[in-house]
């Protein structure tokens, strides 16, 4: 963070209640600068079809355009290029908006500036879209709720189509309890009213905020900062007769209960206050259930099995360790790790005639990006089941690149020798990876 911001920051610290009128300035050429070497030089290039090399080339002309364009509020956004991606394991496609590689660069500086106010207020239990707060953090502060505190019911929840749903009034209305800069505001606005151009033809944005705009992800947190995470903390935990808690990861998140009691009041109430902000849940990702070291005692003791819920692609459990005290796992959902194999095996059939370095590679890159994310405590033996599966269904995809070019195990061991496929590695011990939600 720059001297600026840090400023802002810490007199947005001290002062909770303080407005800031005057943020314009702190968008300068070196933050701009630094927000355009983040975006990955294979990005998607927006509406102008202009490179990230050919925004970079043409970066100080730009900028003396742009920051005049702001300041006098002038500055008008081009509308987002919509590309439509697969939803994991649906027919249906998802809508992300692409942004031309300028736009993404001042939405990045203004989301860093609005950064150093909010995470100032920003509750401990929210995790995603945050820096220097990531899912295993989130996983690792749900196990250790479950695990040592009064939890007896848990409340899984999820936001039916939550980026596209966002009332852009309630939007600009959070924003303004802590920035009333008019310049930042108006930027913010034409942002969310942009539009989309899709095969040509410009469509209005009356509600939401789309996907893949860098402001996006801020907007996001703000609005469910002040829809769901306040209220939970000023008004709804006070009322309860026991304890409670919540872990969010921008629109997931679980609260755990003491008391069933609660649990139930809770379900009954959040429906109302998210319609109050366009907001729904989705019903097939929405459970109460029984959960936590008396539901596990008690379902030992009829013979029943336990009930366990997904969080971030992690299915969560309980057990009882050689010790005898309770304990929570998470390990790969078997629908995320079905997936993963399925999109896997689709990508070795469609190069399997590339050489096979360039095959080895490709394979490792994304069994890499997998084991990055799942390499938690008690994965191990799943990692490694993955990793046996990709090794096969490569040898047999080898054998397929011609009729009589069958690919024995003795000739296979050898390509593995040349181009070896990575393995699983833990990233945290259990003991790190328990501490993990304090960093």
């Amino acid at each position: 963070m720059t001297t600026g911001l840090e400023r802002i920051a810490s007199k947005a610290r001290q002062e909770p209640d303080l407005k800031f009128n005057n943020l314009t300035h702190h968008i300068t050429i070196d933050l701009l600068g630094a927000c355009l070497k983040t975006i990955p030089l294979d990005s998607a290039a927006g509406v102008d079809k202009l490179s990230v090399d050919d925004a970079r080339a043409g970066f100080l002309q730009w900028w003396e355009e742009c920051t005049a364009a702001v300041h006098n509020r002038g500055y008008r956004p081009p509308p987002v290029r919509r590309v439509l991606i697969p939803k994991p394991g649906k027919s249906e496609k998802r809508p992300i908006g692409v942004p031309t590689v300028y736009d993404r660069t001042l939405q990045r500086a203004t989301a860093k500036v609005s950064e150093s106010i909010y995470e100032q207020d920003f509750l401990e239990f929210s995790y995603g879209g945050r820096p220097n707060r990531n899912a295993h953090q989130a996983v690792s502060m749900l196990k250790h709720v479950i695990a040592n505190k009064k939890v007896s019911w848990v409340y899984e929840a999820d936001l039916k189509n939550f980026f596209g749903s966002l009332d852009q009034s309630w939007v600009l209305t959070f924003l303004q309890h802590r920035v009333t800069d008019q310049r930042i505001l108006t930027l913010v606005r034409r942002w969310l009213t942009a539009g989309v151009m899709d095969n040509g033809t410009w469509e209005q944005s009356e509600k939401g905020t789309p996907q893949g705009g860098s402001c996006s992800v801020i907007l996001s947190n703000l609005y469910l900062h002040y829809a769901l995470d306040l209220w939970f903390e000023k008004i709804v935990k006070p009322r309860l007769q026991g304890e409670a808690y919540m872990v969010r990861y921008l629109d997931d998140f679980v609260v755990c209960f003491q008391l069933k009691g609660d649990a139930e009041r809770f379900q009954n109430v959040l429906g109302k206050r998210l319609q109050k902000f366009g907001l729904e849940l989705e019903p097939s990702k929405t459970q109460l259930f029984e959960f936590g070291r008396f539901e596990k005692r008690e379902s030992q003791k009829k013979g029943r099995r336990s009930p366990t819920f997904c969080f971030l692609g992690f299915r969560f459990y309980g057990f009882r360790a050689k010790t005898g005290q309770y304990n929570v796992g998470a390990v790969v959902d078997s629908t995320r790790r079905n997936r993963f194999i399925n999109r896997l095996k689709e990508s070795m059939r469609a190069m399997r005639h590339q050489s096979l370095k360039d095959q080895a590679k490709n394979i490792n890159l994304k069994l890499r990006g997998y084991f990055n994310y799942f390499a938690i405590p008690l994965n191990s033996r799943r990692l490694g089941a993955i990793r046996f599966v990709a090794i096969r269904f490569w040898k047999s995809v080898l054998s397929t690149r011609s009729q009589s070019g069958k690919v024995r195990w003795e000739k296979f061991r050898k390509i593995l020798e040349n181009h070896p496929i990575v393995r699983p590695k833990l990233r945290f011990t259990n003991q790190e990876f328990n501490a993990l939600w304090q960093s």
